[in-house]
């Protein structure tokens, strides 16, 4: 019996994939869903007017300003004025507001004679990103103040020209340039992660599941009769088609339709998504046809897939993982593939320079031998048990 041409087997894959309502749903909609709940988990974009508490134990005139000015950044709210510091821990433990600053007693006094007085903060830092924006607007408005009051002082010790009095404040001047996530966008610098995050999980969960469908129809010995390779090639080729599809929306919808800045090369973008799509779809495959069973091939998905975002290298740094985290981090084809988007899209690197990420990329060419291996054996031990009977 003459074995069917390939193009056959490739069109039973595709209608295979689109007749099961399961892994249809994981190769076409899911997937665009889960993107446009993330993107709108974060469409503000920039934390703003995050709420703090104020304890004001002076109520002068100085301590007023300090209110106002607090007020005015654009990432902080007074929402509540609070008589005493335990009252304002209750509303941080609450989580009514993320910090309380308290005005000392004699501020104004202190302030006038120079005696440098203390104003204290207590800021959440559970929320790691939270306090780093409101450590960031306390220091922005206490620093703009001091700077204001020095500049009094030095007018009213008779410096009759601001510009001299306001170089005495600030004897020297710095000037800090944020490059590439110029407006600090936390949508751009989160979701630009967790989307490959997302993806890479969907392949490699729709891989486990697309084989362990065709297992449970005919049984793995079936679909591979007539001949493992060719069999195993054509149910690759929709997946890693599906899956590039999917990373090229997730880059169109960031950097075209929302409009982020881009400025790199497209094409090294579009083949670094082709071989990541390669890579998840190698593993997937291979971690189903190690435990021949959904449930386990699923598992070892999770344990492998999902903990990318913290892998990266974009919430902690790199530099400093240790050893065994870093080995972890190689293997997972996300970590690769978003050094290269972050070359082209914020630096505009030449090739040249993401060169060893591509080369990590191809690396995982080597599962699909290792599983065609096993598809050979899973077919050569079917064969025998059928000339056995």
């Amino acid at each position: 019996m003459s074995s069917p041409a390939f193009t056959t087997m490739l069109k039973r894959e595709w209608r295979l994939l689109f007749l099961d309502p399961w892994l249809c749903s994981l190769a076409t909609w899911v997937p665009l869903v889960l993107a446009v709940v993330v993107c709108s988990i974060f469409v503000k974009g920039i934390a703003r007017e995050l709420p703090i508490g104020i304890i004001d134990l002076d109520h002068s005139q100085v301590s007023r300003a300090i209110i106002r000015n607090l007020d005015a950044s654009p990432a902080l709210q007074v929402v509540q004025s609070y008589p005493d510091v335990l009252e304002g821990a209750a509303a941080l433990r609450a989580g009514t507001i993320y910090a309380f600053v308290v005005m000392p007693e004699d501020l104004e006094r202190n302030t006038i004679r120079g005696l440098a007085p203390e104003i204290t903060a207590f800021v959440n830092s559970q929320f790691l990103l939270i306090g780093k924006v409101i450590n960031s607007a306390l220091v922005q408005v206490l620093s703009t103040f001091n700077a204001k009051v020095e500049v009094k002082k030095n007018l009213a010790m008779g410096q009759p020209v601001p510009s001299a009095a306001i170089s005495s404040a600030l004897p020297i001047g710095m000037q800090i340039t944020p490059l590439f996530n110029v407006n600090t966008n936390y949508a751009q610098f989160l979701v630009s992660a967790i989307l490959p995050g997302l993806w890479q999980i969907l392949i490699v969960a729709l891989t486990v599941l697309t084989f362990a469908a065709e297992n449970r129809r005919e049984g793995l010995q079936a679909w591979l009769a007539d001949g493992p390779i060719r069999a195993c090639i054509a149910k690759y080729i929709p997946l890693i088609t599906i899956a590039w599809i999917h990373g090229l929306l997730f880059l169109s919808g960031m950097y075209i339709v929302l409009g982020w800045p881009m400025h790199g090369s497209w094409f090294v973008l579009v083949l670094a998504v082709f071989l990541t799509s390669c890579a998840c779809v190698a593993a997937g495959s291979l971690f189903f046809l190690v435990t021949r069973d959904a449930a386990r091939g699923l598992s070892l998905s999770a344990g492998f897939a999902a903990p990318a975002l913290a892998f990266m290298g974009v919430t902690f740094p790199v530099s400093n993982m240790t050893l065994p985290a870093k080995i972890w981090r190689s293997l997972i084809p996300s970590s690769h593939y978003i050094e290269i988007q972050f070359s082209q899209v914020n630096y505009g690197a030449p090739f040249m320079f993401v060169i060893p990420q591509f080369k990590a990329l191809v690396c995982y060419w080597v599962l699909f031998l290792v599983a065609f291996a096993l598809v050979t054996i899973i077919a050569a031990r079917g064969k025998n048990t059928e000339e056995v009977v």
